[in-house]
């Protein structure tokens, strides 16, 4: 039995931006997904999916060499485009085999948005020995950033340049990461429909990204915590006017007295929030909370 590996993700900087070549800080997380495959006779693949409790909760049959599911929803719809579009990329890999068992193992819920999609795109990638990226162009699509994480344990810089990705590996351990925490907005953001919204009003805007990257750069390296917080505001300000939409701290949060920062699609899935007040975010019954070093893959 063959297994892979991929970490999750969440995004630091740079959201909607690094669609159209802003520098973003990306930070792979210690949740992640697992593909555990297995050659069977039968021409065809029998896949698992098991949830972050060892749940099943989807089950398909994929006949070889047509790739005809047995079942027909949204999922077996996205998996079986996936098997096709590897099929695309690598013409010959079915060819010499007869079938598969594959089972596929998240560390999360689904609802958090940590990548359940690029996990398993770049999982199925390693496995069929294709670019992880042209796999993710050809199915989901998306910047390509949460693939970066999927394959790096460390933090990174990414940034797309004429759609080809560009991976730096960078250290960020704040001397204040005691003091940043993640909380999770009890909804999933759906980031294609987010990505589409984006594409309608990115026309109407001008993309020069220099003081994004700036910010980027910023953030990375700052020493304090006060600085820290008046850099995120500042870029909060800046994409909000990007893509047309208040802040969350402006919508949410006006009573907090510290800095709270989307992350990824803005509207669902997990945000930043500094200081250690976490109690505040549970009496407003946000429960999900984990603190930098409980969230973050720091290898």
């Amino acid at each position: 039995m063959e297994k892979f590996y991929s970490h999750g993700k969440l995004l630091i900087t740079a959201e909607y931006a690094v669609l159209n070549g802003a520098k973003a800080l990306a930070l792979p997380t210690k949740f992640g997904q697992t593909l555990e495959v297995k050659p069977i006779e039968s021409p065809e693949i029998r896949w698992k999916s098991f949830d972050h409790k060892g749940i099943l909760w989807f089950e398909m049959t994929l006949q070889l060499p047509n790739f005809k599911a047995n079942v027909t929803n949204e999922t077996a719809k996205r998996l079986s485009e996936c098997f096709l579009a590897i099929a695309k990329l690598q013409p010959n890999f079915f060819a010499p085999h007869n079938g598969f068992e594959m089972h596929s193992h998240l560390e999360f819920p689904q609802n958090w948005g940590l990548g359940s999609s690029s996990t398993l795109i770049n999982n199925l990638a390693q496995w069929a020995n294709v670019d992880a990226f042209a796999l993710l162009e050809n199915t989901f699509g998306g910047s390509g950033y949460d693939i970066a994480c999927a394959q790096h344990p460390h933090p990174i810089i990414y940034q797309r340049q004429n759609s080809t990705p560009h991976i730096k590996i960078v250290d960020f351990d704040p001397p204040f990461k005691d003091e940043l925490f993640f909380v999770h907005r009890n909804q999933k953001q759906n980031s294609r429909e987010a990505i589409a919204q984006y594409n309608t009003l990115k026309t109407k805007q001008r993309l020069n990204f220099s003081e994004l990257n700036a910010l980027t750069e910023a953030i990375l390296v700052a020493t304090t915590l006060k600085e820290f917080e008046v850099l995120i505001s500042k870029h909060e300000t800046i994409v909000g006017t990007l893509i047309q939409q208040q802040p969350l701290k402006t919508t949410h949060f006006t009573d907090y007295p510290r800095a709270v920062k989307s992350l990824g699609a803005w509207g669902g899935d997990f945000f930043l929030a500094t200081g250690t007040n976490t109690q505040y975010f549970k009496d407003k019954g946000y429960t999900t909370i984990f603190p930098f070093k409980e969230m973050v893959n720091e290898k």
